[in-house]
């Protein structure tokens, strides 16, 4: 008998091949949060004044990279780990590895950029070198330091002072020769980091090239899942919260108030809900707050009209009746007799109404009204893509690639819902 590959199977081979391809950057997280750690009981009020997001984001990374293979392994025999892997689910999985682990699987900051003459349009595979620059003479470090140099190792920064990016060179025991858009330079190795009595040089690949101003476009895209994930999740929350809420108090209350609130929803229904998208950011101004807003404020509609038929005809049966009966309140009414009845619909919704959501994010960032410069974003980088498309097709197809892949996973996971709520 065939087996089939579970979704168990594929967190631990995505678990075991970012171990593989990042052992180093994995090494160095663990340095960091042991280095912190020390920094913290040493100096408490120091450690607090170093907290920032990065590094919460990078601490948090590596814990869950130790912690989530031990839940996988304790709950192994779980109904929902042991389901078979199709194409969508899979998909959905990589997202969500990326949504966690992006400090971890990221080589360079979304936004780094260095030696633009060299490292611009490189195409997928490229290879570069790079020069390690000294940064003074060597000491007995602090505990503080000694954090300092662990963070600065790994964590990603937009802009390093000690990084030299070649297209080619050769070195003597005196200076480092480099070829930087087909001019000659050359540095002084006491300027240079040495190891073991030669300069520290490295090649670094570029697996899906880079952009118009030197930029890693993997590292683009794995900050770029975490935006529209986040934009998706974020929005989709606050269309529940509407459409629960609102649904509920039409289809229970009826009468004036269920007439207001579906007038009201038939107008958002009559308009064409993007062009209102655009006009509101365009008039308020784009941020990653004011996307989610938005974006969850133009979807709770579909949710509302659900909630309040199911609300309406659920009303009417005893066990309702007996729960209102015995005195419980409205939300308790919502969460307890009508949530569990409702789930299976609005989840299907959800599911479609994060596609959409992801959809529409990457549709203003196209049109620049997403979530600024401030974030990567798939659509800024198709955008950006589409203007160099004749001599960097990597630019577009790789974002675009991954945005196709999330909509169809999206809409096919909805679909299978759907059809495993019909055979019910």
């Amino acid at each position: 008998m065939k087996q089939k590959i579970k979704i168990l199977h594929i967190a631990f081979f995505l678990f075991g091949l970012i171990l593989f391809i990042r052992f180093d950057k994995f090494i160095d997280f663990l340095e960091l949060l042991f280095q912190y750690f020390l920094f913290f009981v040493y100096d408490f009020s120091g450690a607090l004044s170093f907290l920032n997001f990065p590094l919460i984001d990078a601490i948090i990374s590596i814990k869950l990279f130790v912690i989530i293979p031990i839940c996988l392994y304790v709950f192994r025999r779980s109904s929902l780990l042991n389901k078979p892997v199709s194409f969508s689910i899979f998909v959905t999985i990589v997202l969500i590895f990326v949504f966690i682990f992006a400090p971890l699987l990221a080589e360079w900051h979304p936004d780094f950029q260095k030696d633009v003459t060299v490292t611009k349009f490189l195409p997928p595979l490229s290879k570069v070198n790079i020069i390690y620059l000294s940064s003074g003479e060597s000491k007995p470090l602090s505990r503080e330091e000694k954090f300092l140099l662990a963070r600065d190792k790994a964590i990603t920064k937009s802009f390093d002072d000690n990084l030299l990016f070649a297209d080619s060179l050769s070195y003597n025991s005196k200076v480092v020769k480099y070829f930087q858009d087909g001019f000659s330079k050359e540095i002084s190795t006491e300027k240079v980091v040495i190891f073991d009595g030669i300069p520290k040089i490295e090649q670094t690949i570029f697996w899906l090239g880079t952009d118009e101003f030197g930029r890693d476009v993997l590292a683009r895209i794995i900050y770029g899942t975490r935006i529209s994930l986040l934009v998706g999740i974020g929005s989709v929350i606050i269309s529940l919260i509407l459409g629960l809420g609102l649904g509920f108090l039409s289809g229970y209350s009826g009468g004036f108030t269920d007439t207001v609130l579906s007038r009201l929803t038939e107008m958002f229904l009559s308009f064409p809900i993007i062009f209102l998208v655009v006009m509101i950011i365009a008039l308020f101004g784009n941020s990653l707050l004011a996307v989610i807003i938005v974006l969850g404020f133009s979807g709770w509609m579909s949710l509302f009209k659900i909630v309040k038929s199911e609300v309406a005809s659920v009303k009417k049966k005893d066990f309702f009746l007996s729960a209102r009966l015995i005195g419980l309140s409205g939300l308790r009414l919502l969460l307890r007799e009508l949530l569990p009845v409702m789930t299976a619909p609005v989840l299907v919704n959800l599911v479609f109404q994060f596609g959409y959501v992801i959809l529409a994010e990457s549709t203003l960032s196209f049109l620049g009204l997403g979530t600024g410069t401030e974030y990567p974003s798939w659509g800024a980088m198709i955008q950006a893509g589409q203007q160099h498309i004749t001599k960097a097709w990597w630019m577009i197809i790789f974002p675009g690639s991954v945005l196709i892949a999330a909509l169809i996973s999206a809409n096919n996971i909805g679909r299978s819902l759907i059809k495993q709520i019909n055979s019910r």
